[in-house]
């Protein structure tokens, strides 16, 4: 039988993990080389995390001489890369001594045995007290030790053409206060612009937590109803009308056809698509997506060089529903480095992370990776605060951001919440009968620990 998509996608990054290999020896064994996991930049031809990671990983050597890296880049979709590095960790044979982990999936991997605390390192390390105190939550688990070293955040907002505005008679300096006003200027491109695409929201399976956390939680978390999680009950919500809402936006775009083709909003290759071809060749007029997006249309060191983006393209927060305090949405999240429970080189690993996080290191990822930075030390730097068109506007997100349920349950609630998307999106139930089954799954998934609040 023919695989499916995300099967062929897995095998390629298992084959990606068995045959690509840099800096130093192939031994899994040698206990001179340190083996690092993690997810290939695939946006453009400048692949903007490889390099700096193969940056960082020539200066390891020289100053470590007889040491070597050796590097295990994993070209698949973020789904697929996330189960491919879990595979990896369960066996000392396979495991990588440092991999790069998706802030939301420590937890779940912390219970699943597959991480190692760090709070000796980070006790011994002159560094860690320039991390900002929500940084060094990223990685803290239930357990109250910390699993990684956060090598920067992000946060969300709207990106608009203001060309495209200009055509359909919107503002260039837009401000919605109202899931409405951004429906409205979707619908008012959709007249007056055709041959446009309106208005991306990110949905579906494809393109996992780009969906969930950017889409979804965006629109959750500005309705004023209750979040996901009910930390005070320590339980899950069920039968939010906030859930329900945020369900009835997404019926809303695609059924008035104001997103992209369905079977491209729910492509794996969404993300891609949006950043690569329709925001540069100015076929989409507004997207809700994340602060880094300008990284790869610059001059020098991005992937999709792009030189009138800082012209062209305005940002402006996303707005709660009704419009209430504080007005304005944003979620953040990041990556770390974490070492592995079955890392045969541990002690090398956090030597490696001690070099990818100097002020130095930390400073050019944030302006190679348009991260907003995690460092005090970098966060005022000259050069961050200079690097790219936009940089201030999303870093002023912080202060609204909200952050994902910090739980090991948590990456299968979100599997089913893509789901639920999915089906809205596709049209094959109702926002009221997705967010039942919804509810059904969830109950199933935490074991009944859930409360209602309609």
């Amino acid at each position: 039988m023919r695989p499916t998509a995300p099967l062929i996608l897995l095998t390629a990054a298992v084959l990606a993990a068995g045959t690509l290999t840099a800096c130093g020896s192939r031994s899994g064994s040698d206990r001179n080389t340190v083996k690092v996991a993690f997810i290939k930049d695939t946006n453009g031809k400048v692949l903007v995390r490889d390099q700096y990671i193969a940056l960082v990983a020539r200066e390891f050597e020289k100053a470590n001489p007889g040491k070597k890296v050796r590097l295990i880049p994993i070209q698949a979709s973020e789904n697929d890369y996330y189960t491919k590095i879990q595979q990896m960790m369960r066996s000392p044979r396979t495991a990588p001594d440092l991999v790069y982990e998706d802030t939301f999936l420590v937890n779940s991997d912390i219970k699943a045995g597959l991480l190692r605390p760090l709070d000796g390192y980070l006790a011994k390390w002159k560094d860690w007290h320039q991390f900002e105190a929500s940084a060094k939550t990223a990685a803290k688990a239930q357990d109250g030790r910390t699993y990684g070293v956060p090598d920067g955040t992000d946060t969300r907002g709207l990106w608009f053409n203001r060309k495209i505005f200009e055509k359909a008679g919107l503002p260039a300096q837009w401000r919605p206060r109202t899931w409405d006003d951004v429906l409205s200027a979707a619908r008012t491109v959709k007249d007056r612009v055709p041959g446009v695409i309106p208005l991306n929201v990110f949905t579906g399976k494809g393109a996992g937590e780009a969906a969930v956390m950017q889409g979804f939680e965006m629109l959750l978390y500005g309705t004023g109803e209750h979040p996901l999680y009910d930390p005070g009950a320590k339980k899950w919500v069920t039968g939010s009308k906030g859930f329900r809402d945020s369900l009835k936006f997404l019926d809303t775009v695609y059924r008035e056809k104001l997103g992209p083709d369905v079977s491209d909003a729910l492509s794996p290759n969404i993300q891609t698509s949006v950043a690569a071809e329709l925001l540069p060749e100015e076929k989409l007029a507004i997207d809700l997506d994340g602060s880094w997006l300008g990284q790869q249309w610059q001059k020098t060191g991005g992937g999709n060089p792009w030189p009138a983006w800082s012209t062209t393209l305005g940002q402006a927060p996303f707005p709660t529903q009704h419009g209430a305090a504080p007005g304005k949405v944003s979620l953040a999240g990041g990556w770390t480095w974490s070492v592995p429970q079955k890392s045969q080189q541990p002690d090398l690993a956090w030597k490696l992370i001690e070099t990818f996080q100097s002020r130095k290191n930390a400073l050019e990822w944030c302006v190679r990776g348009a991260q907003i930075a995690v460092r005090k030390d970098v966060a005022a730097d000259p050069r961050y605060r200079r690097s790219v068109p936009g940089i201030g506007f999303f870093t002023g997100l912080v202060e609204v951001s909200r952050y994902r349920p910090a739980l090991p349950v948590y990456p299968r609630v979100s599997a089913a919440i893509g789901e639920a998307m999915e089906a809205v999106t596709a049209g094959t139930a109702s926002p009221e009968q997705a967010a039942r089954d919804y509810d059904g799954q969830l109950t199933s998934l935490v074991d009944g620990q859930v409360v209602a609040k309609p």
